[in-house]
């Protein structure tokens, strides 16, 4: 937890500020939500941030997508959930929420098309 903490986050954040070509669009986790979850710690990064970043690689691949996407995201909340029922996806007041089964690899997640959507209809 403490590399994805110290490490991993700020190095997906950075990203994130290039591919929107600026900006300070933050990612927050829910820690607790991961506690005695190692399986879910560790495809966290990969489900989620990495394909979120893929998701507006797309929408920023212009400076329209860009200005919106600094002008309306401002945070990316990620928290765990123990299975696929439980499972969120939502883009309001400048958040975008997922909660996803990340203990189920890709089964529990939500794909870079799916969260383009989510954020492009909220743009």
């Amino acid at each position: 937890m403490k590399e994805l903490q110290d490490v991993t986050f700020p190095e997906r954040t950075a990203e994130l500020a290039e591919i929107c070509g600026g900006g300070a669009i933050a990612y927050e986790v829910d820690w607790a939500s991961f506690e005695n979850d190692l399986d879910g710690l560790t495809f966290l990064d990969n489900l989620s941030c990495h394909r979120t970043n893929m998701a507006l690689r797309v929408i920023c691949a212009d400076e329209l997508g860009k200005e919106a996407v600094r002008a309306k995201l401002a945070r990316i909340l990620l928290k765990n959930v123990t299975n696929k029922s439980e499972m969120h996806i939502a883009f309001a007041e400048g958040m975008l929420e997922m909660r996803c089964a990340y203990a189920l690899r890709t089964d529990g997640m939500f794909s870079d098309g799916e969260i383009r959507g989510v954020l492009l209809a909220g743009l």
